[in-house]
């Protein structure tokens, strides 16, 4: 019983103390916030703040549950499946987070938070889990968004195992997905304007 009451005392603290942070980071935040809006308004083309940037990882790790953190890969690299997933990323997330990871495109600069560069350990350093459940679930109050099927999501753990080779990825991998990268309909038009000009008879 003794055991029980102490216990309950011990998850009572620890909540308290996550509590006080939780409070001391929002407090700052928001004196920050005024700070700068007082300055020169809100816009999201200043860099983010500490707080602003602790802020946004706090909110990762409160969005993901423990059990997700543990959460083991149902799929193992193999050459095969870290093509079709890194084909899967230049076309799904380079828009964000760039063909090498970095975040280095104009959407990625221009979010806020900005997009991350995947190859740094804030990244690496996360579970397979942790990073399944950021691309499966997304993260409220950044620009990161849910993807993949609700229920069974394959390709979202296929996604972890690039993400995880990010820092050794090649030229001649980034090479290839630029084959994959989106394309909008006046770069179609004038992708097939150069074919029928190359394969026109002069």
């Amino acid at each position: 019983m003794e055991e029980k009451r102490e216990s309950s005392r011990r998850v009572w603290r620890t909540a308290r103390v996550l509590a006080l942070v939780l409070l001391l980071l929002v407090v700052g935040l928001a004196l920050e916030v005024y700070a700068k809006v007082w300055q020169s308004g809100l816009s999201t083309r200043d860099n983010p703040s500490w707080a602003e940037v602790e802020l946004a990882r706090t909110m990762r790790r409160l969005a993901t549950p423990r059990r997700a953190k543990a959460a083991k890969n149902p799929f193992t690299a193999s050459p095969d499946l870290l093509i079709e997933a890194r084909r899967h990323f230049a076309d799904h997330c380079s828009n964000c987070h760039a063909n090498d990871g970095s975040g280095s495109t104009e959407m990625g600069r221009n979010l806020f938070p900005r997009a991350p560069d995947l190859r740094l350990p804030a990244t690496q350093q996360l579970t397979d889990g942790e990073i399944y459940n950021v691309i499966h679930e997304g993260v409220r109050l950044t620009g990161m968004p849910a993807w993949g099927d609700p229920s069974k999501d394959d390709d979202s753990w296929k996604l972890v195992l690039f993400i995880r080779h990010l820092p050794a990825l090649t030229p001649d991998e980034i090479k290839d997905m630029q084959n994959f990268n989106p394309k909008s309909p006046a770069e179609i038009q004038e992708e097939k304007e150069e074919q029928e000009f190359l394969n026109s008879p002069n």
